[in-house]
């Protein structure tokens, strides 16, 4: 242990930044690469542990050095080795992406309580990217991912705030939508809101608390009304039509959480407080 801590401190004649640097993005790329398995599987309901990745055109498995983070990608030509289907775009800018945000998130100074909010940074991101792409592809946001969330933010919640913040928070954010998703089913004999939107709001409560959530539910409404109003004009979608919401959340969410600032003069520009 003393060795490398003398190592990792000392960077033993390299850079000790590049060396950082090169760490959290080869950690970033490769839960990227797992989280498009997650992103593949959860909607179509295929266990994570309990299968080997295949080809979804011809079956065939794919081997680890074909799934090695963008790389493999760019050796395969984007296509399956087995049958020349093309593969999504997808799976190399997930793992761009995770890399590049695993180090933009790094702790500066690496200790036990930066890495702690590093995890809890990094994970969250993951998983509202992952929540992203399933919810733009399937309409769906997967239970499992939102109460994987729901234990990240109500920990890490518990650990940053009075519990109370944190109970009242996610009381409000499940409970609020719920009751509007009730009272407009009566009204208009539809459901409003699914329930994966819903349960997502709860485990954001949780970490926001109840301003921070119902300042969440406010923005994502509108956005989602400016994004429908603008899609409809230009005929991307008809009147009536139902669009993924999670999105719009998830946008609002990422902007609370890693961006508070620019949030909180946002919310005094338009509600003044």
């Amino acid at each position: 242990m003393h060795f490398f801590g003398n190592l990792l401190a000392k960077g033993s004649g390299i850079n000790f930044m590049v060396f950082q640097i090169t760490f959290f993005a080869l950690f970033g790329m490769i839960i990227g690469s797992f989280m498009n398995a997650v992103i593949y599987r959860f909607p179509r309901k295929i266990s994570i542990s309990k299968s080997r990745s295949h080809c979804p055109s011809c079956d065939k498995l794919i081997y680890w050095y074909e799934n090695i983070p963008v790389l493999s990608y760019i050796f395969l030509r984007g296509k399956c080795s087995g049958c020349g289907a093309g593969i999504s775009i997808q799976y190399p800018l997930v793992e761009l992406i995770s890399g590049v945000a695993s180090v933009l998130l790094m702790p500066k100074i690496v200790d036990g309580i930066t890495i702690l909010h590093y995890v809890f940074y990094f994970t969250v991101f993951e998983c509202f990217l992952a929540l992203f792409i399933i919810d733009v592809r399937h309409k769906l946001l997967p239970n499992a991912l939102n109460i994987y969330l729901a234990l990240i933010f109500g920990s890490y919640g518990l650990m940053q705030f009075p519990i109370s913040h944190v109970v009242y928070g996610g009381a409000i954010g499940l409970l609020f939508p719920l009751g509007f998703t009730y009272a407009f089913y009566l009204v208009r004999g539809k459901i409003g809101l699914g329930g994966g939107d819903i349960k997502l709001w709860g485990a954001l409560g949780l970490y926001l608390g109840i301003k921070g959530i119902i300042f969440n539910i406010f923005f994502s409404c509108f956005l989602g009304s400016i994004i429908g109003v603008a899609w409809i004009a230009l005929k991307r979608i008809d009147k009536g039509q139902a669009i993924p919401f999670g999105p719009f959340i998830l946008v609002i969410s990422f902007l609370q959480i890693y961006f508070p600032a620019e949030f909180q003069a946002l919310t005094r520009l338009v509600v003044g407080f």
